[in-house]
């Protein structure tokens, strides 16, 4: 959707193909980063941004003090502002904003219902879509170029000649929720006990916990029965021992098969990935969405100039994978530290970083050191590299028709 306001934005037609008939899911990861802040704001965006329902996170605490006490390993407040948090905006909230916007350019089509079930291929060149409404309706529609934005289960993953490579994740999450108290922490609060790990999102009224468990086990801890979690859970954040109980049926626990992986290739001659489709990001230190914003934005960029002449070659998209690919690596290579540092010997029982001593000793220094916390800080608000959108997108006026280029996604 950012994509496709950038492009319409700046002339050309766009069409988005939506297979749900409206945006309310339960998406989980609703953050909104400085980063998005501040790209909201250059499109002259940030008014109506902010009328959403809102909830604003400074702090990240993770459980490597003492006893696996929480130590504040960012604080966003420490960044110049005004965007010196992450907003927790319900991401339907955040889709329909955007889309409302993007309707005010003529060049924008939204189709909901409309279900992309496969490529058009045309002399080794992907020419655009087939497509299946709700109804039951199919039709084809062509374009000059198609974006694949439909996550890590993305139609293009399936094309051989794009190579998904896979790294090992430690662990599966679930996903619960339970009240939040007036006197709580605030901000995103991290929790370890004994092959314990949860991470908690201060959502105003609620905890979004996200409970990490070794990879696999979903079945055999469900087994165990729901009183041994509660139990679980309360040993491991104590201060909500007396809210576990709201935790009634194991319908309230939704599984999230964790996935670390990246096309080699995010593109052919038609085609291009960004976002989950092109590199599927683990929930560690939650910048998958900032991650895949900045790739529509890139995108964008390199994308407007060859859109509005009508012809976008194999250099083109090729370029975007070289200008993202990089921020892509390096957070990946970040997230399979935490995992194999941090997450798997908590998971398995023991220290994490391969020692008492050592978690100890990085406790102390992120406690003691604001200096040090200025790099995790800086990432966790606008990652390994900021993009900037194009200029025509920037404008406010609204535009004549566009020239006849198109581009679905």
């Amino acid at each position: 959707m950012v994509l496709a306001l950038l492009l319409a934005r700046s002339g050309i037609d766009v069409t988005v193909l939506e297979k749900h008939g409206d945006f309310l899911r339960d998406f989980r990861g609703d953050t909104v980063h400085p980063s998005t802040l501040a790209l909201l704001d250059d499109l002259g965006l940030a008014e109506g941004f902010a009328r959403l329902p809102q909830r604003r996170v400074r702090t990240v605490q993770l459980p490597v003090g003492p006893n696996r006490s929480a130590v504040t390993v960012a604080d966003l407040a420490a960044l110049p502002g005004p965007y010196n948090y992450v907003a927790m905006v319900p991401q339907w909230d955040l889709l329909d904003f955007l889309a409302d916007e993007a309707r005010r350019e003529p060049s924008f089509h939204l189709r909901m219902n409309t279900e992309a079930t496969s490529f058009l291929v045309e002399r080794g060149r992907v020419a655009g879509v087939r497509y299946r409404t709700s109804d039951g309706r199919t039709g084809e529609l062509r374009a000059v170029l198609t974006v694949a934005c439909d996550g890590r289960g993305s139609l293009a993953r399936r094309r051989p000649e794009l190579r998904l490579r896979s790294f090992v994740c430690p662990m599966d999450a679930w996903w619960l929720r339970l009240p939040r108290n007036e006197g709580d922490p605030r901000g995103l609060v991290g929790a370890a006990g004994d092959r314990f790990l949860t991470a908690m999102i201060d959502r105003g009224n609620y905890w979004q916990c996200a409970v990490l468990i070794p990879k696999g086990t979903d079945a055999e801890r469900r087994a165990a029965g729901l009183d041994h979690f509660r139990a679980e859970f309360a040993a491991a954040v104590s201060w909500m021992a007396d809210r576990t109980e709201h935790l009634r049926s194991w319908e309230e626990v939704k599984l999230l098969d964790v996935r670390l992986e990246r096309l080699r290739r995010w593109h052919r001659p038609g085609l291009l990935c960004i976002g989950d489709a092109a590199h599927a990001m683990s929930p560690v230190f939650g910048i998958g969405i900032n991650l895949a914003v900045q790739d529509a934005v890139a995108a964008a960029r390199h994308l407007v100039g060859p859109l509005g002449r009508g012809s976008v070659g194999l250099r083109d998209v090729r370029a975007v994978q070289r200008r993202r690919l990089p921020t892509t690596v390096a957070t990946q290579t970040l997230q399979r530290m935490a995992h194999a540092g941090f997450i798997a010997p908590v998971l398995r029982g023991r220290p994490p970083l391969g020692s008492v001593d050592r978690a100890r000793r990085l406790a102390g220094l992120l406690a003691g050191s604001g200096r040090l916390r200025r790099l995790p800080t800086y990432f966790v608000g606008y990652g390994a590299l900021r993009e900037r959108p194009p200029a025509a997108a920037l404008r406010k006026a609204p535009r004549a028709r566009p020239r006849q280029a198109d581009a679905h996604h």
